[in-house]
C-alpha cells in the first residue's frame, strides 16, 4: 500500500496543474450544470438570490442545541446560499425551484473532483503499460462512481416535490415519478457511499498496477546460491 501511495503522490505532483484544474473545474462546473439544467428544464432564469449567515447560524445552533447528536445533522443541513425562481403570481410569491449551496455538500463535490483528477493523472501516468481493456474499465468505473456521487450530492428544490431540498429532485426532473423519487430519498447516503467506493477502489487499483510496473524485476542470476 505504501508503494501505491508513493506513486499516487508522484503522479499528482508531476501533473499538479492538471490535477488542480480538473478538481476546481469539476466543482465549479457541477454547480453551473445544476443551474443550467434547472433553467433549461423550467424555462425561467433565476430572479432571486438569498445569502445566509451560515457561520452565525452555526454558532447559534451550537449554543442552543445541547445534544451533539442533534447538533451535527442540523448544522449539515444549514444553507449558505440560495438561487432560484420566485413566481410572483401568488401573494408574496412561491419559489418554484431553487439551487442552494450547503458547505459540506460543496466539500463533497470538490472531493469528488479531486478523486476524478487523481484517477485521470494515474491513467495518464500508466497509459503505456496498461492494456486498452484496463484503461476502459478504469475510465468506466471512474465515470460510474462520479455519476453516483454527483447525483446524490445535488442540492435542488422543486415545488412539485413539496419544495423538499433533496437529491431526488434531479430524478423527478428527469421524468421519474415524484412519489417514487421521494421514496428513494433515504438511499442517498448509500448511493454516495457506493460512488466513492467505486472511485477509491479504481484509484487504488491503478496505483498498485503502476507501482508494480515501476518495481524493478529481480534477476534470478543475482540471487546468491548457498555454498
Amino acid at each position: 500500500m505504501s508503494g501505491a501511495v508513493a506513486v499516487t503522490r508522484e503522479a499528482v505532483s508531476k501533473r499538479l496543474r492538471l490535477w488542480l484544474a480538473v478538481t476546481i473545474a469539476s466543482g465549479v462546473g457541477y454547480y453551473l450544470f445544476l443551474m443550467g439544467s434547472l433553467i433549461f428544464r423550467f424555462g425561467n432564469l433565476p430572479n432571486y438570490v438569498v445569502p445566509y449567515d451560515w457561520f452565525g447560524n452555526v454558532v447559534e445552533i451550537i449554543r442552543a442545541t445541547p445534544s451533539v447528536s442533534d447538533m451535527i445533522p442540523i448544522i449539515l443541513d444549514e444553507w449558505a446560499l440560495e438561487i432560484g425562481f420566485m413566481n410572483r403570481s401568488f401573494g408574496n410569491g412561491i419559489s418554484e425551484w431553487s439551487l442552494f449551496l450547503v458547505p459540506h455538500k460543496v466539500m463533497i463535490v470538490f472531493l469528488l473532483g479531486a478523486l476524478v483528477a487523481t484517477n485521470i493523472v494515474l491513467l495518464l501516468e500508466q497509459r503505456r503499460t496498461c492494456s486498452k481493456g484496463t484503461t476502459f474499465h478504469a475510465s468506466a468505473t471512474t465515470g460510474f462512481g462520479a455519476a453516483l456521487v454527483a447525483l446524490s450530492s445535488a442540492t435542488m428544490s422543486w415545488v412539485v416535490c413539496c419544495s423538499t431540498p433533496t437529491w431526488v429532485v434531479g430524478l423527478a426532473m428527469m421524468g421519474l415519478g415524484v412519489s417514487t423519487s421521494l421514496w428513494l430519498e433515504p438511499l442517498g447516503s448509500w448511493v454516495m457511499a457506493l460512488g466513492f467506493t467505486s472511485l477509491c477502489l479504481t484509484a487504488i487499483g491503478l496505483a498498485r498496477r503502476l507501482a508494480s510496473a515501476n518495481r524493478p524485476a529481480t534477476s534470478i542470476k543475482s540471487i546468491p546460491r548457498p555454498a
